[in-house]
């Protein structure tokens, strides 16, 4: 199978950059306890406290995140040819079929992604199909038409309609053939003219649009009628071989015409460990493109493109090129009046805290968390500044800022915001449990306002009663809220970041952590949130002689499951015992 390299343009055409412009040659920043200088965000307010562990940072980045920013570029293995399964060569010969039906000329070219991962040598679903001479929808009717004219069943076709104000300029027919979705679209070309950011479109060559693409590993084409690969840029396959992350045009260019290239790129690199081009960076950290990403796109364009880097394969090289390239809060873009107000550096304090976190999740036994648990794992500790931070709503009501970065910065799920939020408050709690847990300090010895009342039990029992309504709240997200809160215990882990001790600081939270959960397994904790009441709300109010609930029947409910908690293999009817004679204790004494 051949590779075409058609001439059209060449690298040579992009206007070099100096390298003594780059800004991104960073110095090791170094580890402090002193109190960094504060910028301009809110000169008025301090830095951002913390309810127990107050400290400030100038903060050093750890090898991993060092790493994140490398300039050699990796050796990929690219393959030759592109080898297609049983079903897409099914699928394609179909699609032949319909162009010899119909006596067609059309050229059909997948596009994008699939060819990058076809070369790479990895499976691909994502089939999207580029037509030179009709619109995605006209294809569509036409397969269905063959289809029909053969006996077969004909499909359904969804035309997803471009939006110029949103950057999405191109019409796209989807339908499913042989039970794969596929998706149609026209080559296109973009004119922009000088007053005006939404281009004119129309019809464009192959090699227009390769050049239009966000980035030259994308822009290469499988040409069905021929199979045969197709790199109109002449660099694709280069750029893929050597591991770079280049645009087809001048990058400025490229990311203002649409600025989610930017997220793209950040997030190709760091999920395929690609070095950023030096032009490249120097353009995503240009104000007017900061400016177009707050302006051009939606913000559940951008919130989709961040949710699929937290939840990729480098999560923490992914965020460290946004904090890195300055666009940290063009995309986590708070309220201007939170409280407390935020560092200056807050962005890199974010990033450290989601760089310990994932470090620990890849040293202890992760098994245990599903994927949406490290997902909404990482996006707590990336947000662990923000815990205590809130901001007024239009009505005056305190907000947590976390919450509006998930709903109005990223537009993701709101179940997301209510988890991280919980996941914060468990991992505060847990501050305080955890010494008790691993046998370190003694309920007689920080016995006081930290531990709400329970009911009159031995210390092991008040243990077990506390620890279960804390996993009752948070639920199956105890174990990222244990990972959060070291990242706080036994001392804050970002003050010992590129220190002597750091490998054997990490160890020991390792320890930490896996003495915590056994503890917690070895309780019978696990899943005690699917605990049942031995005696229900209407046997209480039949004890009690009441007609309704409220209030009283409330704190019985209350003080029976924590009785339950400290004898997990209490009856009904010793529930019920118990219930009576500290009813009749309490009427004595009343």
């Amino acid at each position: 199978m051949k590779f075409l390299k058609p001439r059209l343009f060449t690298s040579s055409s992009k206007t070099p950059f100096s390298l003594s412009l780059n800004p991104f040659k960073f110095s090791p920043l170094s580890v402090s306890l002193a109190p960094p200088t504060f910028g301009s965000r809110n000169p008025k307010r301090g830095p951002l406290t913390f309810r127990r562990y107050c400290h400030s940072f100038c903060f050093s980045r750890s090898a991993s995140v060092r790493a994140a920013m490398h300039t050699s570029p990796p050796s990929i293995q690219v393959k030759d040819r592109i080898d297609l399964t049983e079903k897409e060569t099914e699928i394609f010969d179909r699609l032949l079929q319909v162009l010899r039906h119909f006596t067609l000329q059309t050229q059909l070219r997948v596009a994008g992604g699939w060819v990058r991962d076809k070369l790479l040598g990895k499976e691909c679903c994502d089939i999207d199909i580029a037509l030179d001479d009709m619109l995605g929808r006209e294809f569509c009717e036409k397969v269905n038409e063959y289809l029909s004219s053969t006996g077969e069943e004909t499909h359904g076709i969804g035309v997803i309609q471009c939006n110029p104000d949103q950057s999405k300029h191109l019409e796209t027919a989807r339908m499913r053939l042989l039970d794969v979705w596929i998706d149609f679209v026209n080559l296109r070309a973009e004119d922009y003219s000088e007053n005006s950011r939404i281009p004119t479109m129309r019809f464009g060559t192959p090699e227009e649009d390769a050049f239009r693409r966000d980035l030259t590993i994308n822009s290469l084409f499988y040409n069905i009628n021929t199979s045969s690969v197709e790199d109109f840029t002449e660099r694709g396959i280069a750029d893929l071989k050597s591991g770079k992350i280049v645009t087809p045009l001048p990058p400025k260019q490229t990311f203002l015409d649409d600025p989610l290239r930017v997220l793209r790129a950040i997030r190709f690199g760091a999920r395929f460990g690609f070095v950023l081009d030096e032009e490249l960076k120097i353009a995503a950290a240009d104000n007017d493109v900061k400016a177009a990403i707050a302006d051009k796109i939606s913000r559940e364009r951008i919130g989709h493109e961040i949710d699929l880097m937290v939840s990729g394969n480098e999560p923490v090289k992914a965020i460290t090129y946004i904090s890195e390239l300055q666009l940290f809060w063009a995309v986590f873009s708070v309220p201007s009046d939170i409280e407390p107000s935020t560092p200056e550096e807050c962005d890199r304090l974010c990033v450290a805290y989601m760089d310990s976190a994932s470090r620990l999740l890849q040293l202890v036994e992760s098994s245990s968390f599903t994927d949406d648990q490290k997902r909404l794992c990482l996006y707590a500790a990336l947000l662990l500044p923000f815990r205590n931070a809130v901001y007024k709503d239009k009505k005056g009501k305190k907000i947590p800022v976390v919450s509006y970065i998930f709903r109005t910065s990223l537009k993701l799920k709101a179940s997301d915001a209510d988890n991280v939020i919980s996941i914060h408050l468990a991992a505060e709690k847990l501050l305080s449990l955890i010494p008790l847990i691993i046998k370190d300090e003694t309920f007689e010895i920080i016995e006081g306002d930290k531990h709400k009342e329970t009911i009159d039990v031995p210390a092991a029992s008040k243990l077990r009663i506390l620890t279960g309504l804390l996993l009752r709240e948070i639920k199956e997200f105890w174990r990222a809220a244990l990972m959060v809160s070291l990242q706080l215990y036994p001392k804050d882990i970002v003050s010992i970041k590129n220190s002597s001790s750091e490998e054997t600081e990490f160890n020991g939270r390792k320890e930490l952590f896996n003495r915590v959960e056994n503890a917690i397994l070895e309780m019978g904790l696990d899943k005690v949130w699917d605990l049942k009441p031995l005696v229900n709300g209407r046997e209480i109010m039949s004890m009690l002689h009441l007609k309704s609930g409220g209030p009283i029947v409330k704190e019985w409910q209350q003080k029976l499951l924590e009785w339950q908690l400290a004898n997990p293999s209490g009856s009904a009817e010793e529930c019920i015992d118990w219930m009576n004679q500290t009813q009749s204790k309490r009427a004595r004494t009343e």
